[in-house]
């Protein structure tokens, strides 16, 4: 396996990519995409263990995401049935799904401790449970600090685990290893991603800009409300679209079985040659 060291730019041609290929699927993308936000959503209302369920699904449940845009790309259909690829694929493959999907949970519970220690765990509380928010809440000192320490343990957190269910899945690389392998992946093309981010960032402002503006002309803030919601849930389901491009680009199979490298090629035509570090 070999890792793609990209262009910052690139971080637009994933952008466009993750959007193209919703258009070209939309009923699928989007059905999948709210699939996924429910099946992550009624595994909280477990009792006792529901947010770990939860947070031990995501791994998997983006893995299915990711199968569907590849379907995707070749284009086909993908059905509902691709979201459970990641225990399809094999009881070795499964397992070390699970055990990534363990890591995350520990991982993403630590930091929400870590913050509790600023906070006395009203930040944790309101983000794993819910509940309601309130303006002296979000005020409070103890809570910003909470909330900042939460953000900065979380980035690192997620460089970890950005291309691992998928090193995983694809490549049968082992849990840990590919937690080293997908933060090496991220670090090697940070402009990409930095690019990337700032792209998804500027794309959900203007989106929010536009309706603002049309339910300011037609003069009915609420509107605003109303037509913001579905079209926040679509540029989500877009993003996550787009997540499978990241990882496409960023390794190589070196026997070209695990992904589809010539579409890698024909999509990046425009940009400039990758170089190529092993792994």
């Amino acid at each position: 396996m070999k890792l793609n060291i990209v262009p910052a730019r690139t971080g637009l041609t994933w952008v466009k990519l993750g959007i193209t290929t919703f258009i070209k699927q939309p009923l699928a993308m989007s059905g999948l995409f709210f699939m996924f936000m429910a099946t992550l959503s009624l595994a909280t209302l477990v009792p006792y263990v529901g947010a770990a369920l939860a947070l031990a699904l995501l791994p998997a449940a983006t893995l299915g995401l990711m199968a569907a845009t590849q379907e995707a790309t070749k284009g086909k259909f993908p059905m509902p049935s691709i979201l459970i690829s990641a225990f399809r694929a094999g009881q070795q493959r499964k397992q070390a799904m699970m055990v990534l999907g363990a890591l995350y949970a520990v991982g993403f519970l630590g930091v929400m401790g870590i913050s509790a220690l600023f906070d006395g765990g009203e930040f944790a509380k309101l983000y794993l449970v819910g509940g309601k928010i309130s303006e002296e809440m979000v005020l409070q000192s103890g809570f910003q600090t909470a909330m900042w320490v939460a953000m900065a343990l979380y980035l690192p957190l997620s460089l970890l685990f950005w291309h691992a269910p998928a090193l995983v899945h694809w490549h049968g690389v082992t849990p840990v290893k590919s937690l080293f392998f997908s933060f090496m992946a991220c670090y090697k093309n940070m402009g990409a991603f930095t690019v990337f981010g700032l792209a998804w960032t500027g794309i959900f402002v203007l989106a929010t800009l536009v309706v603002s503006l049309i339910a300011s002309v037609l003069g009915s803030p609420l509107l605003a409300t109303t037509i913001m919601f579905p079209v926040a849930l679509v540029i989500v389901a877009m993003f996550f679209t787009s997540i499978y491009f990241t990882f496409r680009d960023s390794f190589v199979a070196d026997d070209d079985t695990a992904i589809d490298t010539k579409d890698r090629h024909d999509d990046a035509a425009s940009d400039s040659p990758v170089t190529h570090d092993h792994t």
